[in-house]
């Protein structure tokens, strides 16, 4: 869906706000050795779909924190379906830290909300009951004015971990940053990672 002028100019208003407030202090996690393995963890958004293998977010995110970033996602999955998978995972990987970005699917076949919030919260559980560290993407709603649902931002406060909530919206605000209408292409990906490099930073992982 393409948005005429008036609207691509009332969503980037909106998207100034929303990041204008994202401003607090983010939650700080262990320095990562350059050796420790980060997970990304997700669906089609994490595998890099309408992307080749070395363009997507895991991808160029490994080389902009210089650490080996493990691109776990599987297109078309669900939080439940999600759920089951991360602990064979997280086994065969041993990583330090999880980015968990999941959601979307859910929201395209109208999983309700408080189902998606529950298997996302027992993921963060899980990851965390195995002393590893947790990072959250949100994923936007689909919407004519997109914007993640409260939930991601809530399970964050909730277990104190570092959450990016705009990225993914931004980057599917933007045409040109798009190789359909729920995928970024290359340039999308790259500033996903972009944006993710920056919180682990931010956070004192790397």
């Amino acid at each position: 869906m393409i948005l005429n002028p008036l609207l691509r100019s009332l969503a980037a208003a909106l998207m100034a706000v929303v990041l204008a407030g994202c401003s607090a202090k983010v939650p700080k996690l262990p320095l990562l050795a350059v050796d420790d393995v980060i997970v990304a963890f997700g669906d089609s958004l994490t595998y890099g779909s309408g992307a080749k293998a070395q363009e997507s977010y895991p991808a160029v995110l490994a080389q902009l924190i210089n650490r080996k970033v493990v691109r776990a996602g599987v297109p078309g999955e669900l939080t439940a379906q999600g759920l089951a998978r991360l602990p064979a995972v997280i086994e065969e990987h041993n990583p330090r830290l999880v980015i968990v970005c999941l959601g979307g699917n859910d929201m395209l076949r109208r999983v309700n909300e408080a189902e998606i919030k529950h298997n996302l919260r027992a993921i963060i559980v899980d990851i965390r009951a195995r002393d590893i560290a947790v990072v959250l993407v949100g994923v936007p709603k689909p919407a004519l004015i997109m914007s993640a649902p409260e939930l991601y931002a809530d399970l964050a406060t909730e277990f104190g971990i570092p959450y990016e909530g705009n990225i993914v919206t931004s980057v599917l605000y933007r045409s040109e940053y798009k190789s359909d209408s729920i995928h970024p292409n290359a340039q999308g990906y790259r500033k996903m990672a972009e944006a993710i490099a920056e919180l682990l930073r931010n956070s004192g992982a790397v």
